[in-house]
């Protein structure tokens, strides 16, 4: 099956070969799947699974937004997606145990979490930028941020 997906992936490489390399055009296609899975996972969970209905609890807090119950839902799978594609198509070389790969994935997911609550609140409140436009800035910066901190960080590859 990885054999086959890498196969797919390098065959759509040519014309990139000039701007980017494999490895780099595999963590893009990695990465935009996996924010294409979430988008996507997202809409069909808030639309079809929750029904735009906000979420009743019988304990505290005793209620979830529709939107961040989807939130909720939809993050493990993405982690569980991201994690999966970017160890076994992008990061292959790594030596570290897996347990380890996605101790770090997970704490390179939550910071960025933050970080991207934190840019967007900047951005927009401070600085008056459009959300959406906040949301894509955050988006490159952190895309960008996170190859470095994969490559270095969760999926290191011992010299």
């Amino acid at each position: 099956m990885r054999k086959a997906l890498l196969r797919f992936i390098d065959f759509f490489y040519p014309p990139f070969s000039r701007w980017l390399s494999l490895h780099n055009f595999r963590y893009i296609v990695s990465g935009g799947t996996n924010t294409a899975s979430g988008i996507i996972l997202y809409f069909l969970i808030y639309n079809y699974v929750l029904h735009q209905q906000d979420l009743v609890l019988p304990f505290r807090p005793g209620m979830i937004t529709a939107p961040v119950a989807t939130l909720i839902i939809e993050a493990p799978l993405t982690f569980a997606i991201g994690f999966t594609l970017n160890k076994y198509l992008v990061f292959t070389k790594s030596e570290l145990k897996g347990r380890i790969q996605m101790f770090r994935y997970a704490i390179v997911v939550c910071t960025n979490l933050m970080l991207n609550f934190a840019m967007i609140k900047i951005m927009v409140e401070s600085f008056n930028f459009y959300p959406s436009v906040a949301k894509f800035i955050t988006t490159i910066i952190l895309a960008v941020a996170s190859y470095f901190i994969q490559t270095h960080f969760s999926f290191r590859v011992k010299k």
